[in-house]
């Protein structure tokens, strides 16, 4: 199923946590200290995540405590250690009290998105229930245990989740998108059409969305419509994973036709895969 950007960390709830946790009241200069080094800290892990891993080692050995393992946990996510990360971020929520609701659920979001990246779809499954106990209704925590349950071939439960956003929120492009690509496991590929033509009415040229309804259209019989969205998708995002899915969709499709002549049968396509993210939390 197609994956969110989840990682290039959105502080609101992790702010509100580091600060929580740091004693002082949020005022004082010795509360902000703590935010602003798990910032800095967290930006580096973006883009260096060894060095971020570093210094995040080196604040926790010195006393950084919460925040310094929540940038160990973020540092191991974008370098792809995975597993670890989703332990460190799992281990660090059920430290964290009930009753900063908000702050804990933000940290069980981000280890289900890493126990996801390592594979553990029920595991992630799991934690993203676990937090949505915590933020009843979280459309982003929906659209993450969503992925989840797709990821794990539970469509149906996936759907429910992303009926549920949709209700409350129409306008997001991501849930529709989602919602198309679960219909398609399924096989409804008529209401998969429509979910993919209201994601793309909300973002259009969407590379990901192009990507799908080409996919669709070549499920249909609609051999040509497939490979001019094909074909769009990478003008549109050529290095991208939709991009190199395109590619090897429009590959082979001129294999099948080549061997098969004017009546060869559709041929099989790519689909985009989850990509390592941020979360809001919601990758």
């Amino acid at each position: 199923m197609i994956g969110r950007n989840k990682f290039p960390a959105a502080f609101g709830a992790l702010g509100a946590l580091t600060l929580l946790l740091a004693g002082p009241p949020c005022g004082s200069a010795s509360a902000a200290a703590p935010n602003q080094d798990l910032k800095a800290c967290l930006t580096l892990a973006e883009t260096q995540p060894e060095a971020a891993l570093e210094r995040a080692r080196a604040w926790d050995a010195a006393g950084g405590g919460t925040p310094a393992r929540l940038c160990q946990g973020l540092a191991l996510f974008h370098r792809g250690d995975f597993a670890e990360s989703g332990r460190i971020l799992e281990a660090l929520a059920m430290a964290v009290e009930r009753e900063d609701g908000r702050g804990k659920a933000a940290i069980l979001g981000r280890a289900g998105w890493a126990w996801l990246r390592a594979g553990d779809s029920g595991r992630a499954e799991r934690l993203y229930s676990a937090a949505l106990e915590l933020q009843p209704g979280d459309a982003d925590l929906l659209v993450d245990r969503a992925i989840a349950r797709a990821e794990g071939e539970r469509f149906w439960d996936a759907l429910a989740d992303l009926d549920a956003v949709l209700a409350k929120e129409s306008g997001r492009a991501d849930a529709w998108l989602y919602r198309a690509a679960a219909h398609k496991a399924l096989g409804n590929t008529r209401q998969a059409l429509a979910d993919v033509a209201q994601a793309l009415e909300l973002r259009p040229g969407d590379p990901e969305a192009l990507l799908l309804r080409g996919n669709l259209k070549l499920a249909t019989g609609d051999a040509q419509g497939a490979r001019e969205d094909w074909k769009l998708v990478l003008r549109l995002a050529p290095n991208g994973g939709p991009g190199r899915a395109a590619r090897g969709n429009l590959d082979g499709l001129d294999r099948a036709e080549a061997e098969a002549g004017p009546k060869g049968g559709p041929a099989p396509q790519a689909e985009p895969q989850p990509q390592p993210q941020s979360p809001k939390a919601a990758q």
